[in-house]
């Protein structure tokens, strides 16, 4: 892993909004920050002082992995605290994902998280699906969305870091089992539900893509 975080990066300028001023409220994993700020009107003219807490999480990169060859997808398994919290089962189904930290750019970030998270390399360059913004209202996290190409023959296995404490099991479906989840509602995540949902809609182009000699 890198030895150094990014640090939150401080707003972009908008011509819409002004900021008024922020303060951090608590840091740890995450940072919040109190915000005061105007906005411009539908109506025109500009709001009064707004004020809201930013959740500060930074961007990050999720990867959907297919194998073209035997029509699959390597999904991972692990604990997430907050899912409970959220009334759901803790044990989630997911694409790769993870932080963007130091000056990694978010398709390095993407190809260094399969390997820890999966124990797999990505064949080729990754595609880019789009950036997708978690929750608008409340997280100033951004995420890069991939589709990656990977042999799954031998996708197997739980990986992780361990100074993380990460617990991560690898998960390979068929297109028609993933397909199925999505259907009975198995799989939650947004990022994971946004990926398999482009690869869907995707998968007969990136099979004629993709030479066979790279598969």
């Amino acid at each position: 892993m890198p030895a150094k975080a990014r640090p939150p990066a401080p707003p972009q300028s908008h011509p819409d909004v002004e900021i008024l001023g922020s303060e951090i409220a608590f840091t740890r994993h995450l940072q919040v920050e109190i915000v005061r700020f105007r906005n411009r009107l539908f109506a025109g003219g500009w709001s009064g002082e707004r004020v809201f807490d930013v959740v500060r999480r930074g961007p990050a990169v999720s990867v959907i992995l297919y194998d073209p060859e035997r029509d699959s997808v390597v999904l991972v398994e692990q604990f997430r605290i907050a899912a409970l919290y959220a009334g759901r089962s803790p044990w989630q189904i997911e694409a790769v994902a993870g932080l963007v930290e130091g000056d990694e750019t978010p398709e390095q970030v993407a190809r260094r998280e399969v390997r820890e998270e999966a124990g797999l390399d990505p064949i080729g360059a990754l595609v880019p699906i789009q950036t997708m913004l978690v929750a608008s209202g409340s997280f100033d996290e951004a995420v890069w969305l991939f589709c990656g190409r990977v042999d799954s023959s031998a996708a197997a296995g739980v990986y992780g870091l361990a100074e993380e404490q990460e617990d991560i099991r690898v998960v390979v479906k068929t297109i028609a089992e993933a397909e199925a989840m999505l259907d009975s509602g198995q799989i939650e995540s947004a990022h994971t539900l946004i990926c398999l949902y482009w690869l869907l809609r995707h998968r007969d182009r990136l099979r004629q893509e993709w030479p066979a000699a790279q598969r």
